[in-house]
């Protein structure tokens, strides 16, 4: 019987491979490659015992530190170095892969109506999930052992390289589950995308506030998160391989359970039904349109970027804290300006980091409209009086303003709970939402991109995600990873000026490099033909 269910599968996975023989390799190169690039550098930098040991104190001792790369249990090695400054970015971007593959091969091809062609074929009832599974899964795993042959090649501990590869990959096993099941409940992959995407933030949220807590508050939080399991695996530490059977057992009970709900549901539908739309259209404009496809994803993404600055903005105080309960650190910091200093250059690394999340939702936005294309939605609609531009133009607002909105609400979220704290909300508030603003042009840029593709490369839109995963590597490692200054300037967030000293030169370039982009987007798709 199941053999039965899932006769076909190596050819599905052979038309998986063969359609991601681009995307795929990319994903895997970029995260290999990055973790060389990372050994190398913090070989670089921390060279020596002292330095170690003083990073080790730091690390540790900070709370903000914890909460954006958790904690540091082995200072000593190059390896304990590697996990803490990269670990959890790594699991975090192989959670995105394995979540986009299993739904682009499942839920996008029901969507799509694919799915049915291929079912009235001989192929089993399961084949098509165990593809998407077995791509996802294979990948991930891939990646945990290039990672590990890595880490020896550059002379590290085999067990913790393979501690430390395996971890990264388990993230991907578990996130390969949950897009499986994520994909039953909703006929929309966009939907799909965005409760698995809710699940990973919500954990991502969890570890980060564990991990902040310190250990006289809730570390207990890191074991709900599957990146926290990660951390508890203690890589090139204590290597607890034991920690990654709670990773693989998830993956087998989220696969497991997705695979009995696909044979009790009709094909292109979803658990989840579709709610039904008003017996009378209300919708009398292109615009109020874009509204009803966006408002959910605008107000996800505003109301989650709330949370995390709140949780970012709770462990600002902790900085200057540190300063004043480590007196060696304390001499360290009064030469760059004292606790104030490294406060302002903790939101000035957390808006930036902010300012990126959120290219992620105005690439997101901007790339419904080429989804609109694809389903052959677009094309009714332009057959009716609504021009080309005002059809883009209702779409692009949601990047454009949208963008400002979802800021805007991060900065609040930060201000509001330091302000609390320092007992000068009017003060505060006002600083954080301008720290959290400023970001947009940048993020415009990338947005400029997306919809630069959509209008004249419509076929690769999908390298707009390349250039937000460039974005965030090039911002974020960037300078540790001692990266040419050419290298750095290709990231449009690397020119935002840093808070509390924001000057409005660099801003306005951006935003006339945004404007040439979605200008130029615009202009391609007057001219192109649909769906091509």
């Amino acid at each position: 019987m199941i053999g039965t269910a899932l006769v076909g599968t190596g050819h599905l996975v052979r038309l998986a491979l063969r359609r991601d023989r681009i995307l795929l390799p990319i994903w895997i190169f970029f995260l290999v490659f990055t973790t060389l690039s990372t050994t190398t550098a913090l070989e670089q930098v921390y060279g020596t015992q002292e330095s170690r040991a003083l990073l080790g104190v730091t690390a540790n001792a900070n709370s903000a530190f914890l909460a954006m790369l958790g904690p540091l249990h082995d200072w000593s090695s190059l390896g304990g170095l590697v996990v803490w400054r990269w670990g959890v970015f790594a699991g975090l971007f192989v959670a995105i892969m394995a979540l986009l593959v299993v739904t682009r091969h499942t839920r996008a091809e029901e969507e799509a109506g694919r799915t049915e062609l291929i079912a009235a074929t001989v192929v089993g009832r399961h084949a098509p999930l165990a593809a998407s599974v077995i791509v996802a899964g294979g990948a991930s795993l891939l990646i945990g052992v290039l990672q590990a042959v890595v880490l020896i090649g550059k002379g590290l501990d085999a067990s913790g390289s393979f501690a430390f590869g395996l971890s990264t990959a388990s993230v991907g096993l578990v996130f390969t589950g949950v897009s499986a099941l994520t994909a039953q409940l909703s006929e929309n992959s966009r939907v799909s995308n965005a409760i698995a995407g809710g699940f990973l933030g919500v954990t991502y949220l969890f570890r980060a506030a564990g991990d902040a807590a310190g250990e006289s508050g809730p570390q207990w939080l890191t074991w709900f998160s599957p990146i926290g399991w990660t951390e508890h695996v203690r890589s090139f530490a204590d290597n607890r391989f034991w920690v990654l059977g709670i990773s693989l057992a998830a993956t087998v009970l989220l696969v497991g359970v997705s695979a009995y709900v696909v044979t009790r549901r009709d094909v292109g539908l979803g658990l989840l039904a579709t709610r039904l739309g008003p017996a009378h259209g209300r919708i009398g404009t292109p615009f109020g349109l874009a509204w009803r496809l966006q408002k959910g994803s605008l107000i996800g993404w505003s109301l989650a970027l709330f949370v995390v600055g709140m949780i970012y903005g709770s462990v600002a105080q902790a900085v200057g804290q540190m300063v004043e309960d480590n007196p060696t650190l304390g001499q360290i910091v009064s030469k760059i300006g004292g606790a104030d200093a490294m406060i302002d250059a903790f939101f000035a690394t957390i808006t930036q980091l902010l300012g990126l999340i959120t290219s992620i939702y105005l690439v997101q936005a901007v790339l419904r409209l080429r989804s609109e294309e694809t389903s052959f939605r677009a094309e009714p609609l332009l057959a009716t009086p609504v021009s080309r531009w005002g059809w883009v133009a209702s779409h692009a607002v949601f990047a454009l303003v949208g963008g400002a909105i979802v800021l805007a609400f991060a900065g609040l979220g930060l201000g509001l709970v330091h302000g609390v704290q320092t007992g000068d909300v009017g003060t505060v508030l006002p600083k954080m939402l301008g720290a959290a603003l400023v970001q947009l042009p940048a993020a415009w840029v990338v947005a400029g991109v997306a919809l630069l593709l959509f209008g004249l490369f419509p076929q690769f839109t999908g390298v707009s995600w390349a250039v937000v995963s460039a974005s965030l590597v090039i911002t974020l490692l960037g300078p540790a990873l001692q990266l040419d200054q050419w290298v750095l300037d290709i990231a449009p967030f690397t020119h935002v000026p840093k808070y509390p000293d924001i000057v409005a030169g660099p801003l306005l370039w951006l935003s006339g490099v945004a404007v040439v982009l979605v200008a130029a987007g615009f202009a391609g798709f007057r001219r192109r033909d649909l769906t091509t």
